[in-house]
């Protein structure tokens, strides 16, 4: 049996490729939407793509189940868990929907599909039998559902999906898919999830790739709640401090409900190469929104007017998302790019959060107009005239202290919630260090907001001999 983990750094997220060497057939479960890789995996084993399903409606990334499909003609295995709300669209009716129990056969590898609900009501983990081996399972990939020592949130639903208090019975659901699916299996079979440290899919993820049933069994902070019966204690702890939730979400939500859109041979294009002045002539048009790539302090001494700062390549997905609202913005996107290579692997990145439109790209800024966006030093920040002062960290760092007076929404809602904002008046905003501010305040200033970033953020105003955060919170009006 071949199984293969292919991790998205950006992402933090997690697919696999299993195969059967014996008859060269393999599934991919839970695809991200630039697909070569999986098809180089085949590839290289002597494989072909015959399957490809999903654990569940994903919110943090745009699924390439159908990206796949329609390239390699494998069949769809999705869900039909959950009930009608959390039925997939008609794009996928070509799909076979599977129940509870539901087998996906691969030579002598068996793929049963499990009805572990809790983080959404559809969710499927996958328990794997390499038959070769054992006439047991061996492997679970519990998608969403159980990571390595924490558990997928239930309260998505609410903060993404624009649901209303499905967090509290998400959380029973969650307490009862361990009792009843997870914790009847044996300590030895192997646990791979769909995420790892860093996603917001839940609060404390851990880094290690695979943990076992046994281990989670015994050291997981749930365990306890588990062996007591305590469900209420459970959902107290499961639904407390979790991080905030992308906006963008809601929009992964629907999509991935619905079937993300097939780029087919557009996947893979040449990105064009603008001359200054073409691109000027772009700019001066309004024809096109321009990215820059590069770190916060180097836009710092010069960059285009309005551009979104997407610095680098390993979080621009991530950043991406939280600049770029593709249901209303439709002008193509150029980057500033090192090369044609680094443009087309940023646009792989963007592309697994339903960023579709990078056209082209500049390998330098030379030739164009630059403005000097407005930062601030911490000293200078008592006398500054401001409008607001705005924390856009997550609320748990906020909660653990910030700067008197500051407001939070984080940088992956501010583009969403612009009626929080004021439209007269500078912004002073800040993150914990420069680079989330950087990202945030670029969108805010394309939306028409005067914004400035504090220098060094939280970090830099924290180290100044006399300064003290707070973490008292606002009063509720």
């Amino acid at each position: 049996m071949l199984l293969e983990r292919i991790y998205d750094e950006d992402l933090a997220q997690a697919s696999y490729v299993i195969g059967c060497q014996a008859e060269g057939e393999a599934i991919v479960i839970d695809p991200r939407r630039d697909i070569a890789i999986y098809r180089d995996i085949a590839e290289k084993n002597g494989m072909r793509i015959v399957a490809v399903t999903e654990t569940h409606i994903h919110a943090d990334y745009l699924s390439g189940t159908r990206e796949l499909a329609a390239a390699t003609g494998a069949t769809v295995y999705v869900s039909d868990e959950g009930g009608p709300d959390w039925t997939y669209g008609p794009d996928f009716d070509p799909a076979v929907r599977m129940k509870h129990g539901h087998r996906i056969q691969l030579g002598r590898i068996s793929i049963e599909a499990v009805h572990t609900p809790g983080h959404t009501p559809e969710h499927m983990s996958f328990l794997v039998t390499d038959g070769a081996q054992s006439d047991k399972p061996g492997f679970m990939l519990t998608g969403d559902f159980v990571f390595v020592g924490d558990l997928g949130r239930p309260d998505l639903l609410d903060e993404a999906a624009g649901f209303v208090n499905t967090r509290f019975q998400g959380a029973k659901d969650l307490f009862a898919s361990l009792r009843d699916r997870f914790l009847t299996l044996p300590d030895y079979v192997q646990v791979l999830p769909a995420h790892g440290s860093g996603s917001a899919c839940g609060k404390a993820l851990g880094a290690i790739p695979t943990t076992t049933v046994g281990y989670e069994r015994n050291f997981s902070w749930w365990a306890q709640y588990l062996r007591n019966d305590d469900e209420q204690g459970f959902v107290d702890e499961l639904l407390s401090g979790q991080p905030d939730a992308h906006a963008y979400f809601a929009r992964m939500k629907k999509e991935n409900k619905l079937g993300p859109a097939v780029m087919g041979e557009a996947r893979d294009r040449d990105l064009r190469e603008f001359t200054a002045a073409e691109l000027r002539a772009e700019l001066d048009a309004d024809r096109v929104v321009f990215v820059d790539t590069r770190h916060h302090s180097l836009v710092h001494e010069g960059t285009v007017e309005r551009a979104l700062n997407i610095p680098g390549t390993a979080k621009s997905a991530s950043y991406g998302a939280w600049v770029v609202d593709p249901e209303r913005e439709a002008r193509p996107i150029v980057l500033l790019a090192e090369s044609a290579e680094h443009a087309a692997e940023i646009r792989d990145h963007l592309v697994r959060v339903g960023i579709d439109t990078v056209e082209g790209f500049v390998t330098s800024l030379a030739g164009l107009d630059l403005v000097r966006p407005l930062v601030i030093q911490p000293g200078e920040l008592d006398g500054f005239d401001r409008a607001l002062l705005l924390d856009v960290r997550n609320l748990t760092e906020y909660s653990a202290g910030h700067l008197p007076g500051a407001e939070q929404l984080s940088g992956g809602r501010a583009l969403w919630n612009l009626d929080r904002l004021p439209k007269d008046g500078t912004i002073v905003a800040y993150c914990q260090s420069g680079v989330r501010v950087s990202v945030t305040a670029s969108a805010l200033r394309s939306a028409g907001y005067d914004v400035a970033e504090l220098d060094g953020s939280f970090a830099a105003w924290s180290a100044v001999p006399g300064n003290v955060p707070t973490s008292e919170l606002p009063v509720a009006a």
